[in-house]
């Protein structure tokens, strides 16, 4: 009985089989096998065997698994050849197969290899070949492969082939050589949405947005992908408004974004505080099926949390089909920075009930959430956790977290012997966890071995000499005040401008502390003198010691009262709708008399007052603060 048209391969003599075992294959079934299982030359050379005795069709062989055996055999090229001549099947076609194959796959190198001996074996390769070898290249950031081939392109006659000048491009500006493939891409004589593409996509991962831009202005034409990889270059260089821009400029020019693009605008959007924005892009998203796709899913957790929301990406998380440990660990750091420390440890067990095991990433969100509450021997419980339960070793990261829950709980001498006792040398990041504490708790002789190690780990830091100087001030050392003053000056610092933002109908408005120049300062100015009226029989009270400055009670009063969050609060208020949340984003940490002004206010106008400051957020609603005045 024929096999898909070839005689039985059950009367071969290579395979002897008793007819009384029936717990062993059958001849006809172990052929079969063989036929598209086959790895070694010899069981090639078997079934090679077979098919001249039985006078089958060589088609029955898979011609890719016959060039992937014989790449690297001693019998490279002429047993293939011979096979491929029989088959009638175009040799360059077959090696192209496999070249693909392993460019592709998990050992590019064996690409290179192949080609090598293809060439020494005068087999003339064709567009095919160069771009298979090309992307191994590119895949290996062999720079060295990558110039032969680009010089046997040329050879060739290829270089008016657009896609194989296209993938050299891309191979150059892979591999870090900038220089050669702006050369190329000047001199090409023709050029596509993907020539401009690639090289827009290169130049924002090497944090070149100026650039990027540049090419993007020239572009005859754009495509969904030009427009996506400019607002994302402009995310990741920290260009997060030059990205909401762009955004607006593919809708009006009748671009509907993609998934990708989603995600850049979401992290935007994050970056922002742009609520408004971030909850039309999900809707978007929605309608278009993309909320299924995890990474969107993951950056909408991460946006709504960072502009606090955290429902709405409790919401998000709930709703996905599967949890992965990005998801969880963005949650479990969402909660921390709401004060929601219990959550996030109650989602960390659940987390792990269901296998899916944590990451530093995840640690580093829970070490967040105990410094943020206080819970100290929670901390120290998952520190340990994380070598002699999950075999994690804590990085820089994670001692900083530490260091910065030792000190937030008074725990400064231990929090200096932590230090001194890392296996790892701190950073800047560590020691500034220090003088934070320091700052809070007022010991100044710590606070000054902290700054010692800050000028050698990170001089160019301003927020550090800035505590110290707020930490001689608070005690009333005008002279330590001014000598660090003068130590800025002399380094060529100055102080960062507090700023807040609060966006309202898609537009962000930012306020600096001082600032009298805004339109409606007027306004702005009578509505917070309305806002003290109600707020004195109350219990409030002007906290001058916060205005670390040598100047009188009055003075200071005024300079409380246009702190930059104060005036974004009261521009809220005149700007959104009765009863509608109140969101700020602040650059800096929110000072003391805001903080029991905002807990006042919120009561006052019953409106829930959302504060996202350099370290967490504060939720006031009632006249309390989610914090627990504990920051």
């Amino acid at each position: 009985m024929a096999l898909h048209g070839v005689p039985s391969l059950a009367s071969s003599s290579l395979h002897p089989c008793p007819r009384n075992h029936p717990q062993r294959q059958s001849p006809r079934t172990s052929e079969t096998n063989l036929l598209y299982t086959f790895n070694s030359l010899s069981q090639l050379k078997q079934l090679h065997s077979h098919i001249i005795k039985t006078n089958a069709s060589y088609s029955l062989l898979s011609l890719p698994r016959v060039a992937s055996v014989c790449a690297f055999s001693p019998a490279f090229p002429y047993y293939a050849q011979e096979i491929f001549d029989r088959a009638d099947a175009p040799q360059i076609n077959v090696w192209n197969s496999c070249l693909k194959a392993f460019a592709e796959g998990d050992t590019p190198i064996d690409a290179i290899a192949l080609f090598r001996r293809l060439r020494q074996y005068d087999v003339r390769p064709d567009s095919f070949t160069c771009s298979f070898v090309l992307k191994a290249c590119t895949r290996l950031s062999d720079l060295v492969h990558g110039r032969i081939l680009h010089g046997i392109v040329v050879k060739l006659g290829f270089r008016s082939n657009l896609f194989l000048q296209n993938a050299t491009v891309n191979m150059y500006a892979s591999c870090g050589d900038m220089e050669s493939a702006w050369l190329l891409f000047e001199k090409m004589p023709q050029r596509d949405v993907v020539t401009w593409n690639t090289m827009i996509t290169q130049l924002v991962r090497r944090g070149d947005s100026g650039g990027a831009f540049g090419l993007f202005l020239r572009m005859p034409q754009r495509s969904v992908r030009s427009w996506t990889a400019m607002i994302a270059g402009f995310v990741q260089c920290g260009k997060p408004k030059d990205a909401v821009r762009l955004f607006f400029q593919m809708e009006e020019a009748g671009f509907g974004p993609n998934e990708v693009t989603v995600v850049a605008v979401l992290a935007a959007c994050a970056d922002l505080g742009e609520l408004d924005l971030g909850r039309r892009i999900q809707d978007y998203s929605d309608q278009n099926g993309f909320g299924r796709n995890a990474r969107v899913s993951n950056t909408l957790i991460d946006m709504y949390i960072k502009c606090g929301c955290l429902e709405a990406a409790r919401r998000v998380f709930d709703g996905m089909q599967e949890w992965t440990i990005v998801s969880c660990s963005a949650m479990i750091q969402g909660l921390a920075m709401h004060g929601r420390a219990e959550e996030a440890l109650h989602l960390f067990s659940r987390m792990t009930q269901l296998g899916i095991m944590p990451n530093g990433v995840t640690f580093i969100g829970l070490l967040h959430a105990c410094s943020h509450m206080g819970m100290v021997n929670e901390g120290r419980r998952f520190f340990a956790s994380m070598t002699n339960d999950y075999g994690i070793t804590p990085q820089v990261e994670h001692y900083g977290c530490m260091v910065d829950l030792l000190s937030r709980a008074g725990l400064l001498q231990e929090a200096h012997d932590f230090i001194v006792n890392m296996p790892i040398k701190p950073n800047g990041v560590v020691w500034g966890a220090l003088l934070g504490g320091c700052r809070v708790h007022k010991n100044i002789e710590m606070a000054e071995e902290a700054m010692q190690h800050l000028l050698v780990l990170d001089p160019g830091n301003d927020g550090y000499y800035v505590v110290l100087s707020n930490i001689f001030a608070e005690a009333k050392r005008w002279e330590d005040v001014a000598r660090v003053r003068k130590l800025m000056k002399d380094r060529g610092l100055k102080k960062t401008p507090g700023w807040s933002s609060i966006t309202i109908d898609e537009v962000v408005h930012e306020f600096v502390a001082g600032d009298e120049t805004h339109p409606q300062a007027r306004e702005i100015s009578e509505g917070w003198e309305q806002l003290l009226e109600e707020m004195k029989p109350k219990g409030y009270v002007p906290n001058t010691s916060v205005v670390l400055l040598d100047m009188g009670e009055h003075e200071k009063e005024k300079a409380l009262y246009r702190h930059s969050e104060k005036l974004a609060l009261v521009f809220g208020l005149m700007k959104t709708p009765t009863g509608t949340p109140i969101r700020i984003m602040k650059n800096l940490r929110v000072c003391e008399d805001c903080h029991n002004a905002f807990k006042l206010i919120s009561g006052i106008v019953n409106r829930d007052i959302v504060v996202r400051d350099r370290n967490r957020f504060h939720c006031f609603k009632d006249g309390c603060c989610s914090c627990r005045d504990y920051w």
